[in-house]
């Protein structure tokens, strides 16, 4: 991998990480456990769509990671890497079918892909199916906040020239 790319996915994934950090401080917009705006993911999918998949899952995974040491939560981790590698398989098959005007779906079914990976292994480790109730309201909830961190993305990457001549 050439230093170049390498310095630019440190780079996005110490921003993911930043965001990450600073959200957490944020207190809950909604009294439902486990819901938050997910801003850190406007940088995952603005990677998978500027950079490649192979990057964006590894700024994913990376913030994933560092997030869970950091936060001092490292519990959270199994919940945080099965609701991401969804929403990461879920970005990387939509790459190659949206354009950089559709982003926002990629936002919205990544969030919905997320909340499932997220509600498999809350059930898988608690043994309690009943959990599954809770699934419709985290997906409207996700809904909302995908559309939000892919319009976000969307915004960046259309942005243009820039990202263009920082990712050759």
């Amino acid at each position: 991998m050439k230093t170049k790319k390498l310095t630019l996915l440190a780079l996005l994934s110490a921003i993911a990480l930043t965001i990450f950090m600073v959200e957490a401080q944020i207190p809950a917009l909604v009294p439902i456990p486990g819901v938050k705006l997910g801003l850190a993911n406007i940088v995952t999918v603005f990677t998978v769509f500027t950079l490649g998949p192979w990057e964006g899952a590894a700024v994913l995974f990376v913030r994933i990671f560092l997030g869970a040491v950091f936060a001092g939560n490292f519990s959270t981790i199994f919940y945080s890497a099965a609701g991401g590698f969804c929403a990461i398989g879920v970005t990387i098959l939509l790459r190659k079918i949206l354009t950089n005007k559709q982003l926002w779906v990629a936002g919205c079914l990544g969030a919905v892909a997320h909340s499932i990976g997220q509600m498999a292994m809350a059930i898988l480790l608690t043994g309690t199916p009943s959990l599954a109730f809770y699934l419709p309201v985290m997906i409207a909830i996700s809904i909302v906040t995908g559309l939000f961190t892919g319009l976000c993305a969307q915004f960046l990457v259309n942005r243009g020239k820039l990202w263009k001549i920082i990712s050759k």
